[in-house]
């Protein structure tokens, strides 16, 4: 809604103009109100409705870019109030409104083209208009509050053109907006054909088959991609343990339409999304720092941003040197873990984002590396040994199903030829198949993939064939696996039988299942 009111008060003119725009709340949107009063009185330009720091500015922003765009800036009283007044706004997409609204209380604008609309847009000195974050979280706000039309910075038409249902009208410049606003110029809708949008998913640098050797580690890891499941992998320096992590993605199912936009709001509100490309075509791989503090990993700051878990959203979360970590940042890695959300929460406000990623972590198998290699020896004592695998606490552990040791490669193996290995495309249609069985088989529930059965389920879905019940006892007596081990096996089990196209569990996929639980053995705890 765009209009002028004219409100004639005693000896002086009150001219007041309203209009629509929007704010961030975390990953949503949220409609504010611009009301610009123009009124008699000493030159002034005050902003109130809760702004930050950066809306503040604004001020000089608009006042600059108007005056460098030939327009008359109204030496008297101007106040702007941005409502509702008791939500904070923060950012720099309120200029051109504030510039828009301005120019209607002034009597610079006649006509107006739009009724229905939403103007977002950062101003810079000269009056031409900056891209903005979060331009994705407004357009699907405005199309679920009913509103038609957005008048967009040029670079952020891609973005908002991926909700459907809306007109998105691109601008580069104040006087474009002006112009376009009075009728003197017509700017067709942008449009962005979303049939094409993942049909040009990037080719991946990186390849299962670029990896020699590591066939247990490799298979591992095609489990995992299978159902969901956390890993981590011990093993010396320099036996691939990066190398297969940052491959992993490569084997992961393609993405949906519904997962690209989950990823790309996160990214678009941290201002980490790609300008060249509207939407996120691959499934983000992040792998922080040991280094990294609590917030930046799990998100939050004065105005809460996502953190590292939540930009790995519906994609792979690598620790490596896992034991590096602080307690505190890896402890609180174990709500998001098992609710796929984390909320966070301040004096002001609390925030929820998405945080459901495939976790996968690196270690050592003691401080210098080298316990239980067969080349170098390690010069750690028990008491070390024992000490650095402390820091990894029993409930996270708790939460990662698939535990495998990657041990030294052997030489024979660096000298085989790339096409001796199968490729990441050829891995991806086994894992793409076992995913299809498990969309099926959890219909109707929150649940996509097998890592996130609870006990019902577990019992419901795990039947085992006599000799794989038979094998699972002996397992768990011989090895004197822990009782969470139970679970983890049934539920790694499950998956290698979809893998394998087979509804009941064969005592095979118990075997396989059982190696993948080498933390849970007498010997290494």
């Amino acid at each position: 809604m765009l209009n002028t009111i004219n409100i004639v008060i005693g000896l002086g003119a009150i001219l007041i103009s309203k209009l629509c725009s929007a704010a961030l709340l975390g990953v949503e949107a949220f409609l504010v109100e611009v009301e610009v009063d123009v009124a008699s009185g000493l030159p002034s330009f005050n902003i109130v409705g809760l702004p930050d720091t950066a809306i503040q500015e604004s001020r000089e922003r608009v006042r600059s870019a108007l005056t460098n765009s030939e327009f008359r800036f109204p030496m008297q009283r101007i106040t702007v109030n941005l409502a509702p007044a008791d939500i904070k706004k923060e950012g720099p997409a309120l200029d051109l409104p504030i510039a828009v609204g301005i120019l209607a209380a002034n009597d610079q604008l006649q006509g107006f083209s739009l009724k229905n609309c939403i103007i977002i847009g950062e101003l810079s000195l000269n009056g031409s208009i900056r891209p903005v974050n979060g331009v994705l979280s407004i357009a699907l706000m405005a199309r679920k509050n009913g509103i038609d039309n957005i008048i967009v910075p040029m670079e952020n038409a891609e973005e908002a053109g991926i909700v459907d249902g809306i007109k998105i009208y691109p601008v580069s410049n104040l006087r474009q907006v002006v112009r376009f606003l009075n009728k003197q110029i017509n700017i067709n809708p942008f449009y962005v054909n979303r049939e094409k949008l993942l049909s040009n998913i990037d080719v991946y640098s990186v390849d299962f088959a670029d990896v020699k050797g590591q066939q247990h580690a490799k298979r591992a890891l095609e489990v995992a991609a299978a159902g969901g499941h956390n890993v981590i992998m011990i093993g010396p320096p320099g036996s691939g343990k990066t190398m297969l992590a940052k491959r992993l993605p490569t084997i992961l199912p393609a993405i949906s339409l519904e997962e690209s936009i989950e990823i790309t709001r996160l990214y678009s509100i941290s201002n980490f999304a790609n300008r060249s490309s509207p939407i996120m075509t691959r499934r983000p791989f992040r792998a922080p720092h040991h280094t990294i503090s609590d917030i930046g990993l799990i998100g939050g700051g004065t105005f809460p941003k996502p953190g590292e878990i939540s930009l790995a959203h519906n994609g792979v979360l690598f620790l490596d040197e896992l034991p590096e970590f602080s307690r505190s940042a890896l402890e609180s890695l174990r709500q998001p873990i098992e609710n796929g959300i984390v909320t966070i929460s301040r004096a002001l406000r609390s925030v929820t984002y998405l945080s459901r990623f495939m976790l996968v972590a690196a270690a050592n198998p003691c401080p210098c590396g080298f316990f239980g290699d067969p080349v170098k020896q390690c010069t750690c004592t028990s008491y070390q040994i024992q000490k650095y695998r402390a820091k990894i606490s029993g409930p996270l552990l708790d939460r990662i199903d698939i535990q495998i040791e990657v041990p030294r490669l052997d030489y024979k193996e660096l000298v085989k030829r790339k096409n001796d290995y199968e490729s990441s495309g050829e891995i991806r249609k086994r894992i793409e198949k076992s995913r299809k069985i498990q969309l099926v088989r959890f219909q109707g529930k929150k649940i996509y993939n097998n890592s996130q059965m609870n006990r019902k389920d577990i019992e419901k879905y795990c039947s085992l064939s006599e000799e794989a019940w038979n094998l699972l006892n002996q397992a768990m007596e011989k090895l004197k696996l822990s009782a969470r081990a139970y679970d983890k096996i049934l539920k790694l089990s499950r998956t290698i039988a979809d893998i394998d196209l087979v509804e009941e569990i064969q005592a095979v996929h118990i075997a396989e299942a059982v190696q993948y639980r080498s933390l849970d053995r007498e010997y290494l705890i």
